[in-house]
């Protein structure tokens, strides 16, 4: 082929090249599976990208854990229990800041050793991006349940 397209000229080849490149394209797209019928109606995702860093800033903070927390259509990604997560977001319409509790009558030492979580995607089909930077880890074990347990 290196030879045909030498004499052809660059107008010619690239031409050649084009039309191989559509035709290749169009079979793709042919072998393409078509949606199943009777599927269920469209979703508006809910996907986020948890984290927990050592830090007081998000954007400087070491991300110690991260996982990704599927919600709709179904429960899933690599949060040790999806589940239970996503319906305890459900319980607040997604709105992280209403997660954070005050702590309750968890005793933890008063040492500044900042962890912050963070969450950034999309719920219900909205933006989301979320931070909060707690004292401690111990503080951020009691004032969070399952969201930001992992």
């Amino acid at each position: 082929m290196r030879y045909a397209i030498k004499g052809l000229g660059l107008s010619a080849a690239l031409s050649a090249v084009l039309l191989a490149g559509a035709a290749g394209a169009a079979a793709t797209a042919s072998a393409a599976p078509a949606a199943p019928e009777g599927a269920g109606g469209l979703y508006a995702p809910s996907a986020l990208v948890l984290t927990v860093g050592k830090g007081e800033d998000p954007a400087t903070a070491t991300v110690e854990r991260a996982v990704v927390l599927n919600c709709s259509p179904a429960p899933g990604g690599d949060h040790p229990a999806p589940e239970q997560a996503c319906a305890e977001l459900r319980s607040v319409d997604g709105e992280f800041a209403s997660l954070i509790e005050d702590g309750g009558d968890r005793f933890c030492p008063m040492v500044w050793d900042p962890v912050t979580v963070t969450a950034d995607g999309v719920w219900d089909g909205r933006r989301i991006s979320y931070s909060h930077t707690f004292p401690n880890s111990c503080v951020l074990a009691g004032a969070t349940d399952r969201v930001f347990v992992f």
